[in-house]
C-alpha cells in the first residue's frame, strides 16, 4: 500500500531505490527478531482470513468482469479461454480500415494509469457510478495503452470499443517488476523457444480480445546473458502480431538497456535502440531533457515518428511539469517533430481538479488540442450516427422514451464524441455548449445542451464535428432529434467541398426559412417525423441532401430564434432562477445513403438460450434468479448489431380480477451488451410472477432499434421450479 502511494509522487529511479532500502531493512529486522517477525506473520494471516471475500473464481458463473493475467503459469495455460467472462471480455467495435495504418506525422500515444486498473472500467455490462471517468476527446489521440501493474493488462472491453469507435488504437501492457518480475523473466527467457511461446501466448490473447498489440514494460535487472532471448521475444510478439492483425502495434518502454540494466535513458540511444529496431515504437521515459527530443529523432532517421517521448501528467521531474502545464512538453515535441506519449491523463480525475470533473476535463484536454492538432476527423463513412453519449449519467432513453432513471457507467456506450470548443468561464451573455449527462437525453443517457441569450434576429453556429467523409452519387438522408423552450430552435449545417465547386453551406432547418437565405449557399427544410411513442417535448426531424461527387467536411448546429406570434410563445427554462431567452437540446443525429429503415430480423429468425440458470427462494416465497443469455440467428451468420438492450417481462397472475387469468408485466430495462450474451444477475421475481420473459432489442448502426414486440425472446418458467 506504501509504495502503491508514493508511486503517485515519486519518480521510477526513486522508488526503486526505496523499494530496496526496505525490503533490505524487513529482512535484517526478521534476522534479527524472529519472534517479532513470526507474530507479525500469524496476525497478518489471522487477519487475511477474516478480512479477504471469497477469493475471485473465473470459472464461475457471476457478473462479467475484466481483469488481469497475473501469473506467467496462468498465460502459458490458456487458462483465460475457459474463464467464464471470456466471451463477454471481446471488443465488438473493430478498428475501422482507415486507421489500419498509423498517419506519418507526429502522433500522440495516451497510457492510462489509475489507482492500479480495473475501477468502474471493469463491469463489462456497466456499473452504477455516473462519474465514473472518461476520456471523450479521443479526436486527439492515436494510440490508447491500458496499464495496471499486473504482469498481464488486457484492455476492458469498453476501452477497445470506444477507441475502435473513434479510430484509435488500443494497446494491452506486458509488465515485469521488482523480485517477482526478475523470477518471471528468468522462466521467460530461459531459451529461445520459450520466449517464442509467450510472444505467441500474447498475440493469441490480443488477437481474441478484438485489441492492437502491446506495450512491452520490462522494469527489472537481466544478466546480459538473457539479452538476445529478450530481442527474440521483442521480435516475434512484433512478427506474430503483425502476420495474425493487421495494424497491430508493439511498442517497447525504455527501461532496460542492452547490457540488462536496469536504467531509463529518456532517449533514443545505442543503450536501447535493439530493442526500437525489433518493433514499432518505444515509449521514451519521461525524464527527458529540452535536446533529448532532437537527439532521438537524429537516431530514429526514418522513423523519427515511432519515437514517443513520455510526459508524466502528474509531473514527477516531467519536462515542464506537467499538470495544467503538459502542453509546455508538447511544444517541444512538436518543434522536434517527434510523438509524445501522455501518462496517467487521470490525474484531472484523481485529483478533483476543480471546479468539477466534466469542466477540468474539457480544459486540459483543450491545452493539448491548442498544442498538439486534432488527430482523427468523422464522419468517414457511413451510416453515421452520434447521440452523444459519454458512457456514464443519470439515466437511459431509448428512442424518445426513458427506460430508466438508475444512475450507470459504461464507456461502451460512448458515441461519436463532438468536437466542441471549450470556452472557460462563459459569459452568460454568450450561448453554452455542453454535452449534458443531466438534461434529457433522447436515445441512451447523453445530450447536447445549448442555452444562453440570443437576440432575435440573430444566429449562433457552433461546430458538432470535423468529418472527411467522400460522397458518391446517392443522397444523403439526415434526421435529428430536438428538444426546445418556447421560441427557440436548432438545425444542422453541412459544409461540403469539391474540386470543380469549391465549399458549399447547406442548412437545414424547420422554421423561418427566409432569413437564412444570405448567410447559406442553400436552405432545406427539414420535416417532423410522427413517433406517437416519443416523449411529447422531443422532436425527429428529417432532411434530404443531394450533393454528388462532394466531400462533408463540418457538421455545425444553428441556433436561433422564432419570432412568437400573439406572444403565445415564450422560454420557460430557467438558468439560476432566471427564464432564459434561449434553451435546446440535440439528442442525437443520425447520417446514411438511404432513407429505409433497418432490416431485423423477426423473433422467428432467431435462436436464444438460458445457461447457468439459478433460482433461490425466500422464506416468504420470492425468488432471486441468474441466468446467462445467449442468442444467434438460426442461418448461422455471424452478423452483430452494435448492441442490444435487454428487457424482462415478469408475468403475472391477475389473482384478484380473474384468479384464473394469466397477464403481462411491465417491460423492465435490464442493461445492454455489445456481445451476444447477457448475465441476468440476482434478479428479484416476487412471489406472484409465474415466468420470466428476457428481451433483446437490437439496435443498428444507424441508431435504429427494434420494435419489442417483433424481438427475439427467452422465457423461463418460474412456477414450480
Amino acid at each position: 500500500m506504501l509504495i502503491a502511494l508514493l508511486r503517485t509522487y515519486i519518480n521510477r529511479q526513486i522508488l526503486l531505490s526505496l523499494y530496496n532500502f526496505l525490503t533490505l531493512m524487513l529482512k535484517i529486522i526478521q534476522y534479527c527478531f524472529p519472534v517479532l517477525a513470526l507474530i507479525q506473520s500469524n496476525d497478518t494471516q489471522q487477519q487475511s482470513s477474516a478480512g479477504d471475500p471469497t477469493e475471485f473464481d473465473p470459472s464461475e458463473p457471476s457478473v462479467p468482469v475484466s481483469y488481469p493475467i497475473k501469473t506467467l503459469e496462468e498465460l502459458d495455460s490458456r487458462a483465460y479461454f475457459d474463464s467464464f467472462h471470456y466471451p463477454f471480455n471481446k471488443s465488438s467495435v473493430s478498428l475501422p480500415s482507415s486507421a489500419l495504418s498509423l498517419p506519418n506525422r507526429r502522433k500522440l500515444l495516451v497510457c492510462h494509469d489509475m489507482k492500479g486498473g480495473y475501477g468502474d472500467d471493469k463491469w463489462v455490462q456497466g456499473g452504477s457510478n455516473p462519474e465514473a471517468y472518461a476520456i471523450w476527446h479521443w479526436y486527439l489521440i492515436d494510440v490508447f495503452v491500458y496499464f495496471s501493474h499486473d504482469l498481464v493488462s488486457l484492455p476492458p472491453p469498453c476501452w477497445t470499443n470506444t477507441a475502435h469507435r473513434h479510430g484509435v488504437k488500443v494497446l494491452g501492457t506486458f509488465l515485469t517488476e521488482w523480485d517477482e518480475g526478475r523470477r518471471i523473466c528468468n522462466k521467460l527467457l530461459e531459451t529461445e523457444e520459450s520466449a517464442w511461446k509467450y510472444a505467441e501466448r500474447l498475440a493469441e490473447l490480443a488477437v481474441a480480445l478484438g485489441f492492437d498489440g502491446w506495450l512491452i514494460n520490462m522494469e527489472i535487472n537481466l544478466e546480459v546473458e538473457q539479452i538476445p532471448n529478450l530481442k527474440e521475444f521483442v521480435h516475434h510478439l512484433t512478427q506474430t502480431m503483425h502476420s495474425s492483425s493487421p495494424g497491430s502495434l508493439v511498442i517497447w518502454y525504455d527501461a532496460i538497456t542492452i547490457d540488462g540494466k536496469l536504467k531509463w535513458q529518456d532517449q533514443l540511444n545505442e543503450k536501447n535502440k535493439p530493442f526500437f529496431d525489433r518493433c514499432d515504437g518505444i515509449f521514451l521515459n519521461y525524464t527527458w531533457k529540452k535536446n533529448y527530443p532532437k537527439l532521438s529523432a537524429a537516431v530514429a532517421g526514418d522513423r523519427k515518428f515511432d519515437v514517443y517521448m513520455g510526459i508524466d501528467v502528474f509531473g514527477r521531474n516531467t519536462y515542464g511539469g506537467g499538470q495544467w502545464h503538459t502542453n509546455v512538453a508538447l511544444e517541444v515535441l512538436k518543434n522536434d517533430n517527434v510523438s509524445a506519449a501522455i501518462f496517467a491523463p487521470g490525474w484531472v480525475y484523481q485529483t478533483k481538479q476543480p471546479p468539477d470533473f466534466q469542466t477540468a476535463q474539457n480544459r486540459w484536454w483543450t491545452l493539448v488540442e491548442k498544442s498538439w492538432g486534432i488527430a482523427n476527423n468523422y464522419p468517414k463513412t457511413l451510416p453515421f450516427y452520434s447521440n452523444f453519449d459519454q458512457g456514464h449519467g443519470y439515466h437511459i432513453s431509448v428512442e424518445g422514451q426513458q427506460v430508466t432513471e438508475a444512475s450507470w457507467n459504461n464507456m461502451s456506450c460512448q458515441g461519436f464524441q463532438p468536437f466542441l470548443e471549450f470556452v472557460d468561464d462563459p459569459t452568460p451573455e454568450n450561448i453554452q455548449v455542453l454535452v449534458d449527462v443531466k438534461e434529457a437525453s433522447y436515445t441512451g443517457g447523453g445530450s447536447i445542451t445549448f442555452k444562453g441569450f440570443l437576440d432575435d434576429s440573430a444566429v449562433f453556429t457552433t461546430r458538432l464535428f470535423s468529418a472527411e467523409l467522400p460522397l458518391g452519387n446517392q443522397p444523403l438522408h439526415l434526421t435529428y432529434s430536438v428538444k426546445s423552450d418556447g421560441d427557440s430552435q436548432l438545425g444542422l449545417s453541412l459544409h461540403f467541398f469539391s474540386t470543380t465547386n469549391g465549399r458549399t453551406s447547406i442548412l437545414i432547418a424547420s422554421w423561418d426559412m427566409n432569413k437564412f437565405s444570405s448567410k447559406f449557399s442553400k436552405v432545406i427544410m427539414a420535416h417532423p417525423i410522427r413517433k406517437p411513442e416519443i416523449d411529447p417535448g422531443w422532436i425527429v426531424y428529417e432532411g434530404q441532401i443531394e450533393m454528388k461527387e462532394h466531400i462533408l467536411t463540418e457538421i455545425h448546429a444553428v441556433c436561433y430564434k422564432l419570432k412568437p406570434e400573439n406572444g403565445e410563445l415564450r422560454s420557460e427554462h430557467k438558468v439560476d432562477g432566471d427564464p432564459t431567452k434561449f434553451f435546446s437540446v440535440l439528442g442525437h443525429i443520425a447520417i446514411k445513403n438511404s432513407k429505409g429503415n433497418s432490416y431485423m430480423p423477426p423473433s422467428s429468425l432467431w435462436l436464444v438460450e438460458g445457461q447457468n440458470i439459478k433460482l433461490t427462494s425466500d422464506s416468504q416465497g420470492s425468488k432471486r434468479v441468474s441466468a446467462k443469455i445467449i442468442w444467434k440467428l438460426k442461418d448461422g451468420s455471424d452478423f452483430m448489431f452494435p448492441k442490444y438492450n435487454i428487457y424482462v417481462l415478469k408475468l403475472t397472475k391477475q389473482v384478484e380480477e380473474n384468479p384464473g387469468g394469466r397477464v403481462k408485466g411491465a417491460y423492465n430495462y435490464l442493461g445492454v451488451t455489445q456481445v451476444t450474451a447477457f448475465y441476468v444477475s440476482d434478479l428479484s421475481v416476487p412471489s406472484y410472477t409465474y415466468s420470466l420473459k428476457f428481451i433483446i432489442q437490437a439496435c443498428d448502426f444507424d441508431g435504429a432499434c427494434q420494435k419489442l414486440d417483433d424481438s427475439p425472446y427467452f422465457q423461463l418458467d418460474i412456477e414450480g421450479q
